[in-house]
């Protein structure tokens, strides 16, 4: 797969700005005692959830990313693509399980769809 195959969705970036500026706010508390270091840890876990969460696509599978691991989905296991009542992408599997797509908006569901080479019903492309 070649990078132009591949899309991919991510958190808004200024979550990341915002646990770097936390970080170094929590410095000088972190510096009164040793037992106060992990504080550091709050900004520092949100910093890399911002860089690292998300969801990644191409014509084989949807891979959904967090904090700490990663799941692959086929998209032969994939029966329903809506967007939930807060806006967010959701994804119905073949065995009913619900899954939230991280950093996919309901907006965005032709985009994801696109990468397949298939089209949402009711959409002409």
């Amino acid at each position: 797969m070649t990078r132009a195959e591949t899309v991919r969705f991510r958190h808004n970036q200024a979550i990341l700005v915002a646990a770097v500026i936390a970080f170094i706010g929590a410095l000088p508390l972190a510096s009164v005692g040793w037992y106060f270091l992990p504080v550091l840890l709050v900004p520092f876990a949100v910093g890399v959830w911002a860089w690292r969460a998300g969801t990644e696509a191409d014509a084989r599978e949807l891979r959904l990313r967090a904090l700490v691991g990663q799941r692959r989905v086929a998209w032969e296991r994939v029966v329903e693509l809506r967007e939930d009542a807060r806006g967010r992408a959701v994804v119905r599997l073949d065995d009913g399980e619900l899954l939230a797509l991280p950093g996919v908006r309901g907006t965005e569901l032709p985009r994801l769809v696109a990468v397949t080479g298939h089209t949402l019903p009711g959409r002409a492309t």
